[in-house]
């Protein structure tokens, strides 16, 4: 079965499912995208191994993974999502020790934080993609900018999808703050460990970047 590369586009959450978070992988050589139910901890995770400039000041879980894995040469090649079954799905990290590969099961949302941790690729399978793969742009205010290819998280609820609504506005008032009150907001709740608030921030952030 061949392998298709992913990217990360981006993270979601819902403001009507407290916790829920929709992460959004792009293929790297199309348009499909794979939206994958995550919690809120491992969204924070991924979102501040996305965003280089914050670190935090004690190591989150996937921070002391890499450290324990840098500490013991060990290293992580490469993560597959390998498996979709009942709308889970399921993944591998590929790890290298001393020249000798090893396959370790994972929750998906863990491979990936950890991907980016290493700078490891992320694959999944093509029939994977070909099941779960959907045309998707996050909704918008300017109805006129939807194209036919966009498919609304509505449309996907009602093909008994996940649970959760995709969102891309929901920003809790932090559009009317400026973007350097935004990196000052940033470092604080970084400072606080409040990192569900600092990848809110991130993701305005980087909207306007």
């Amino acid at each position: 079965m061949s392998l298709v590369r992913l990217k990360i586009k981006g993270i979601s959450y819902s403001q009507t499912q407290n916790g829920a978070y929709a992460l959004i992988l792009n293929e790297v050589e199309g348009d499909r995208k794979l939206p994958i139910v995550i919690g809120a901890f491992e969204a924070q995770s991924i979102a501040i191994a996305l965003e280089k400039e914050i670190k935090p000041p004690r190591p989150l879980t996937h921070d002391l993974f890499k450290n324990f894995s840098d500490r013991f040469d060990i290293v992580v090649k490469q993560v597959i999502i390998h498996k979709l079954v009942d709308g889970v799905f399921y993944s591998s990290i590929i790890c290298e020790r001393d020249g000798i590969e090893e396959i370790i099961d994972a929750r998906t949302s863990d491979a990936i934080a950890l991907a980016l941790r290493f700078d490891a690729p992320i694959f999944t399978y093509k029939t994977i993609l070909d099941k779960a793969g959907i045309f998707l742009k996050f909704s918008s205010k300017n109805k006129e900018e939807e194209n036919d290819d966009s498919i609304m998280v509505d449309e996907i609820l009602q093909e008994g999808g996940d649970p959760i609504e995709i969102e891309s506005g929901a920003t809790d008032g932090y559009t009317e703050l400026t973007t350097d009150e935004l990196h000052k907001e940033l470092n604080k709740a970084v400072a606080n460990e409040d990192y569900e608030k600092a990848a809110k921030l991130r993701d305005e952030i980087s909207k306007r970047n």
